[in-house]
């Protein structure tokens, strides 16, 4: 079984992971998506949120915009991480990832520092 970590806003891709209101936590087995939690991550702090995911058992991270410290962190953990999705459901995003069929391209997260992301694309 993986586990994959897509941060949302009211259900869709949020563009930047950190500042997202939850976390879908997306279970495939065999190739296929077997089920979804969504999750409350813990406050946004410099290492935070990935060191959350790892203790979740995340293996891989579908997102919109990240930043490298982010990203170090995941590799550490071995993590994979996937940036530029566009804004989507989560199950959705992994049955495209999981196809070869998903779509990445350049979503840098516009908000300010500390604000929540407003589900941009």
């Amino acid at each position: 079984m993986e586990k994959y970590g897509v941060p949302t806003y009211q259900g869709m891709l949020c563009a930047h992971f950190g500042h997202c209101e939850q976390f879908a936590i997306v279970a495939v087995e065999n190739g296929q998506v077997q089920g979804m939690e969504m999750l409350t991550p813990p406050p946004h702090e410099p290492g935070v949120i990935p060191n959350w995911l790892a203790q979740q058992g995340v293996h891989k991270v579908i997102a919109g915009g990240m930043g490298v410290k982010a990203q170090m962190i995941f590799a550490t953990h071995g993590i994979e991480v996937v940036c530029g999705a566009s804004a989507q459901e989560p199950q959705e995003l992994v049955r495209l990832y999981l196809a070869g069929q998903l779509v990445q391209g350049d979503n840098p997260c516009s908000h300010e520092e500390g604000q929540p992301c407003t589900g941009h694309k």
